[in-house]
């Protein structure tokens, strides 16, 4: 993928009439660029929308919020990988940690949805990050190396797997609160020598994205930061204007 990575969660917004408005005027204002990839993670219920929009768009990669680790089974109400590669998602985002810590996701169950999405030839996005908790006590680097360690501990041919990594600390997603761009490289190097130490140079490739409270008026200053090589947007990816204007900052790449 191209980086910046720039990826948006709508999280529980935008139904499929709403999709289909937002992409309309999302593709609109963003023409075609080979500088940098788009993602785009809809409620499961607006997928098919965000696909037939993107249709044609190299550039503009729909994703799937959520999988469960079978390919299929009694499991009402979930969603599985082979299932949304079929419906058009080329990513599965993993660990967000409104999964983790809503609803009591776990190391382990990550492992398994990231080792879903490798079977299913689909690329995911693994999520770590910190607790305010965590974060006074220290505790920040031993969190997010082990999460990132467990959640790809299943995944076969980790060093040819199709993956990204996503850095959120938990104390500023949807707080308005925001790692500094120091903060924010400080562990992105942190994930990056952990990835070396793994895969090898092969973890150069792998896209490190920030996430927590990003909007237009910092989306610049992260993106120059070392070592963040994208973002991971909530609230501010809602509503097209929002996002385009993300969508189209100057980055250091």
């Amino acid at each position: 993928m191209k980086r910046p990575v720039l990826a948006a969660n709508w999280k529980m917004n935008n139904g499929p009439s709403a999709a289909k408005a937002f992409m309309d005027a999302f593709l609109a204002g963003y023409a075609p660029r080979d500088d940098r990839t788009i993602i785009i993670f809809p409620p499961a219920l607006s997928l098919t929308t965000v696909v037939a929009a993107a249709t044609g768009r190299n550039d503009v990669l729909p994703g799937i919020q959520n999988i469960h680790w079978a390919e299929k089974g009694a499991f009402t109400g979930e969603i599985s990988a082979p299932m949304a590669k079929d419906a058009g998602a080329r990513v599965a985002l993993v660990g967000h940690s409104e999964r983790r810590h809503v609803f009591g996701e776990t190391d382990a169950q990550c492992a398994k949805k990231c080792l879903a999405a490798s079977r299913a030839n689909m690329a995911f996005m693994l999520c770590v990050g910190e607790t305010i908790q965590q974060r006074e006590a220290g505790e920040t680097e031993r969190v997010v190396t082990h999460q990132l360690r467990e959640g790809v501990s299943q995944t076969p041919n980790l060093i040819s797997a199709d993956f990204l990594l996503a850095y959120e600390p938990v104390w500023a997603i949807g707080t308005g609160l925001t790692a500094s761009a120091g903060d924010a490289s400080a562990i992105h190097t942190v994930l990056r020598s952990e990835l070396r130490q793994m895969i090898g140079t092969r973890s150069d490739d792998i896209p490190i994205l920030y996430g927590g409270s990003v909007s237009p008026t910092n989306a610049a200053s992260l993106l120059a930061a070392p070592e963040v090589d994208g973002l991971l947007v909530g609230g501010a990816s809602v509503e097209a204007s929002s996002w385009l204007a993300i969508a189209q900052t100057i980055s250091p790449y």
